[in-house]
């Protein structure tokens, strides 16, 4: 017991792993076939615990040399007492300090989460983009390569109800490829009805503590259905990551912080 202990609040919340995933697209452009994007959420920013994920995690995604990164939220946490919410926010100015010694061409992007909406999300949206990383509220941007082009969007915190991926994909023309940022994965039921290929979410921390054959011990809304990783909704593919800080307790169980890698191809046939 004393090992298991260990190794939840000692060794695996502190070793991040890099998990590769291919996804064939129906719509995607054959001139991008290979393109990569890092992938990595909930960072729950804080200098004791979950910052060492994350200083461990910024050599090891500049190795991988992606074409694009994406941050799917929660760069800080709602705190337990409401009148310590501004500090909290704070916590964003060192975690993007960390975030922006990633590189890749296409630069990195990012979404807020619920953590992030709940404190400031005003000044959290300013301290990431002061270090180069904008956020996607509500918006699209062309990602262009060798002539041919998707469209990364991405919506506000789905629990803050103000996510409005109407808004979002009024620019995108409707024949062209959309990769969607959404914190929550459970959006997904809401979003497999509008043109997206691709959702990129985090939010659920794959349940953090994983006992074997038992259900996580804890999941927050929005996050009770596509728990961790890969999943079909018709035309729609998802992928749920499973974060790299903590939240709760500093610890993980059979759920280490990850990395995602993601190659994107042309589906065939």
């Amino acid at each position: 017991m004393a090992a298991v202990g260990g190794d939840a609040f000692l060794w695996e919340p502190n070793r991040p792993i890099v998990v590769r995933k291919q996804i064939a697209l129906r719509r995607w452009p054959e001139r991008l076939n290979g393109f990569t994007i890092a992938m990595l959420s909930d960072f729950h920013y804080d200098p004791y615990f979950s910052v060492h994920p994350l200083r461990a995690a910024v050599p090891m995604v500049n190795k991988l040399r992606p074409d694009l990164i994406v941050l799917t939220g929660d760069f800080v946490s709602v705190p337990i007492e409401d009148q310590n919410r501004e500090k909290a926010a704070e916590m964003v100015d060192p975690c993007a300090e960390l975030l922006q010694q990633m590189q890749c061409k296409h630069g990195l992007w990012a979404v807020l989460g619920n953590h992030d909406d709940e404190t400031d999300p005003v000044r959290v949206t300013e301290g990431l983009a002061q270090k180069g990383i904008p956020v996607l509220g509500n918006r699209s941007v062309a990602i262009e390569r060798d002539g041919a082009r998707f469209w990364l969007s991405g919506v506000n915190d789905v629990l803050s109800w103000t996510a409005d991926l109407g808004e979002s994909l009024k620019p995108v023309p409707a024949d062209e490829p959309v990769v969607l940022l959404a914190h929550e994965p459970d959006y997904a039921d809401e979003v497999k009805s509008y043109p997206v290929d691709l959702q990129l979410s985090g939010h659920s921390h794959g349940g953090q503590i994983r006992i074997p054959f038992l259900p996580p011990v804890y999941l927050p809304p929005l996050a009770k259905k596509y728990i961790w990783g890969l999943y079909k909704l018709g035309g729609l593919t998802l992928y749920t990551n499973p974060g790299l800080g903590t939240i709760g307790i500093a610890a993980r169980l059979n759920c280490p912080p990850e990395i995602t890698l993601i190659t994107l191809h042309r589906a065939t046939g």
